[in-house]
């Protein structure tokens, strides 16, 4: 299950990142965090920029709600998600997930 935090502005979301995969996309949930897959190299951001838009388009959000918090040079790293609840960013990942 993955692990949503609250945040002021919205949710925090943990996202397990995949750089330098063959294609991208949601792949599931891997240790309480949502695995995000991005062509993108891991280097000077390109892959940050790359999740960060695979996650606006996966989850139907605009860019503005979109924003890494933490996790820059990691693989696992923290999204904040604005404007949407947390039970509706549970609902929309869900369907993700399960297809």
């Amino acid at each position: 299950m993955i692990e949503i935090g609250e945040h002021a502005e919205g949710c925090v979301l943990p996202v397990r990142a995949q750089p330098g995969a063959r294609k991208t996309g949601v792949v599931g949930e891997q240790a309480g965090a949502l695995k995000v897959a991005v062509t993108a190299a891991p280097e000077q951001g390109k892959a940050n920029k790359a999740l960060a838009e695979a996650l606006r388009e996966a989850l139907e959000l605009k860019r503005s709600q979109v924003e890494l918090l933490s996790g820059e040079t990691s693989r696992d790293k923290r999204f904040l998600i604005r404007g949407v609840t947390r039970t509706e960013l549970q609902a929309r990942i869900a369907s993700l997930i399960t297809g």
